[in-house]
């Protein structure tokens, strides 16, 4: 059963409103327009509405798949600093392509959950999922996506060859183009240089709701009534469902009480009508965890995720 979601952990709510923070700067580690940079907005702009914070400041800092603002966190080692980041960091992690991953940081705390999306361009004559596998059976479709190969959205299209495509016995690879973030990869699908974009679902809303891109499915196990009228790549995959989290991190050397202090203000942020209209607006899931459970959620996906992607072939078998 494909199902890559978190366990959902309830944590306890704040017992006060804790006082709000001087300054936070938040490293993005990838380019602007992705979910990466959409969530550290969303959430530093939350932050200054509801009074939880003075002033937030952004860094976008591409490249190595995310490799540079990780580190770039950890030699800074700054308690007033976050870096953002999601499903992803476990997948590279396990597959080695990352020299410092998730575990070299502190978990601080995640705060959504974005589930998966296929999408094509408005004029694309895909109309239907049955459309896109039946083309994925005639043709090598070029699927974009806003990370690296053997990323998120690589292994999300990869899913679907696998699951959606069984009974086509000469079924033709998928060509997976990697772009540096979510942005970049909704400009390849407008300009034609995909056939379909893999993408989460904040990153695509805006440019369907103007009419510029039909979602083909969400890899969602139900919608909400504002979006029943969207399909569900459950309906024609079975168990396809896929949500990414995502959520922030601090250096290793952070005193405890200062990642306490943050992650608490984090927790006091969910519960604001400013971040919970910035759920609304990007239809993202709300998966406030604390630092404990925010842990045992890594910890959970690594495990899942080693699995799945040894099925994909995307990680060797451990030598003895």
């Amino acid at each position: 059963m494909l199902v890559i979601q978190p366990t959902l952990v309830q944590a306890q709510a704040p017992q006060a409103q804790p006082v709000p923070l001087d300054s936070l700067h938040i490293v993005i580690p990838g380019g602007a327009g992705g979910g990466w940079d959409l969530t550290a907005r969303a959430v530093g702009q939350s932050l200054q509405l509801s009074g939880l914070a003075n002033t937030v400041t952004f860094e976008n800092l591409s490249g190595g798949g995310g490799a540079k603002g990780i580190a770039h966190t950890i030699a800074m080692n700054r308690h007033d600093w976050l870096l953002v980041n999601s499903t992803p960091i476990v997948v590279r992690t396990l597959r080695n392509t990352l020299p410092q991953g998730w575990r070299d940081l502190t978990p601080v705390a995640s705060m959504i959950g974005d589930y998966s999306v296929f999408a094509v361009r408005q004029q694309s004559p895909l109309q239907s999922m049955a459309d896109l596998v039946d083309a994925l059976a005639q043709r090598r479709l070029a699927i974009g996506g806003g990370s690296v190969l053997g990323g998120t959205d690589h292994i999300v299209a990869e899913l679907l060859r696998l699951r959606g495509t069984a009974e086509y016995p000469n079924i033709k690879p998928i060509k997976y183009i990697p772009y540096d973030a979510g942005g970049k990869a909704m400009a390849g699908l407008l300009s034609g240089e995909v056939d379909v974009l893999s993408s989460g679902f904040g990153e695509v809303v805006d440019l369907m709701q103007q009419g510029w891109v039909r979602i083909l499915c969400v890899a969602a196990p139900t919608l909400g009534a504002a979006d029943n009228s969207l399909p569900l790549c459950n309906d024609t995959i079975k168990d396809l469902i896929f949500v990414n989290w995502r959520g922030f991190f601090m250096a290793p050397d952070i005193p405890e009480a200062e990642v306490a202090r943050v992650a608490h203000t984090l927790q006091a942020l969910a519960a604001t009508p400013e971040w919970q209209s910035q759920l609304q607006r990007y239809q993202w899931v709300d998966l406030n965890l604390q630092p404990p459970e925010f842990k045992q959620l890594l910890e959970s996906q690594e495990a899942t995720l080693s699995g799945l992607l040894r099925e994909l072939g995307f990680l060797e078998e451990a030598q003895p």
